[in-house]
């Protein structure tokens, strides 16, 4: 018997009626999703569009962001010791270029009288700016002579095993990190005249206690002193890691050949130290030329004169009393640039020795 309701069309055939409830796109439709389901679906597409371009756009940005941080971050890095030279650096040695030119006093430093070189020919016939630059010399060969000869021995002495080097290597070190004011004052102590160490040890080996600070070159020594108790262990450090960077082989070749531990320093470790002595006499030498702490501690409340009869003023002193003490700008920067002067061309002839040990080194 035929059944009156029509035959469900295949869902596979072509021409078959759409599902209840599908949209006439093909999208499938959830029964009873309601009126309106198909627009919210292409909604949904376009939606979806819509954010893959934002996404699109961010990564974009980041990207573009990431170029330029990889472009601009190393300036940025830099710019702050750019910006404190120029600050601290650039600018006050161009300003006291300008005010050596001048006739300029502390109390009205914006009133200048331009009197062109007369600041500098006046030190080439002043006698206490040669006695000045002499005490520099003097105290910079007594400090820097000795320092670097006891820095490199110690440094050859931590060159060897030995139990517990770290903390000598620290111990070396200490009166680098120790302030100047505390080393000097405690220096002041031991050079007195009538109650100091010293002259106690010397007097218990029947020597006549010595007025350190009064004389010439008691007062200069004991100066020096404080220099080298300040900074020995510093160069030591540097010696003892050139020290170590040289190859092994070479000492081994040479105790092949019967050389001693001394002859091996001598012919093996010396020479290959020549550009860290160089160095470090370099900078030994600039420090030396502008000591300030140590000689002005030393005098106490003496000022900055370097003494009743300025035996141990420095050229550093020297500035201070002329631009401090006496109030003369002008002086005191024709000062400061012919200190500038000597560092250059203790830097020239830095250079000169380099280039000749290099060369030297290459025709080897």
């Amino acid at each position: 018997m035929a059944s009156d309701a029509p035959a469900a069309a295949p869902s596979g055939e072509e021409g078959a009626a759409p599902a209840p409830g599908s949209g006439a796109s093909g999208a499938r439709i959830r029964p009873g999703a309601g009126p309106g389901a198909e627009d919210r679906t292409r909604d949904g597409s376009a939606n979806g569009s819509k954010g893959d371009a934002q996404d699109e756009r961010r990564r974009e940005r980041r990207s573009r962001w990431y170029r330029r941080d990889v472009r601009w971050s190393p300036y940025a890095f830099v710019a702050p010791f750019f910006v404190f030279f120029l600050a601290f650096g650039l600018f006050p040695l161009l300003y006291t270029g300008w005010a050596s030119l001048h006739r300029v006093e502390l109390t009205a430093p914006g009133d200048m009288e331009w009197v062109g070189l007369r600041n500098f020919s006046r030190l080439v016939s002043d006698e206490f700016f040669w006695n000045a630059l002499k005490n520099t010399l003097t105290i910079g060969v007594l400090s820097t002579v000795p320092q670097l000869l006891i820095a490199l021995g110690i440094a050859h002495l931590l060159n060897y095993r030995l139990r517990g080097s770290m903390f000598f290597r620290v111990a070396v070190l200490t009166p680098y990190a120790t302030s100047v004011a505390a080393a000097t004052l405690v220096f002041v102590l031991l050079f007195g005249r009538d109650y100091g160490m010293i002259n106690w040890a010397l007097g218990m080996a029947g020597i006549d206690p010595v007025d350190w600070q009064n004389g010439a070159w008691t007062s200069q020594l004991a100066v020096s002193t404080i220099v080298i108790w300040r900074w020995t262990g510093y160069n030591a450090l540097i010696y003892l890691a050139a020290m170590q960077s040289i190859p092994h082989d070479l000492y081994e070749s040479a105790a092949l050949d019967g050389a001693s531990r001394r002859q091996q320093f001598l012919h093996v470790t010396v020479p290959s130290l020549r550009p860290t002595i160089l160095f470090t006499v370099v900078v030994s030498t600039i420090g030396a030329t502008q000591l300030f702490g140590e000689p002005l501690l030393y005098n106490g409340a003496g000022g900055a004169n370097g003494g009743a009869d300025h035996q141990f003023q420095t050229l550093g002193l020297y500035l201070y009393e002329q631009g401090w003490v006496n109030l003369h700008l002008g002086r005191a920067s024709a000062i400061a640039w012919t200190m500038f002067l000597i560092l250059l061309v203790v830097g020239a002839v830095n250079w000169l020795i380099g280039r000749r040990l290099r060369i030297s080194s290459q025709g080897r």
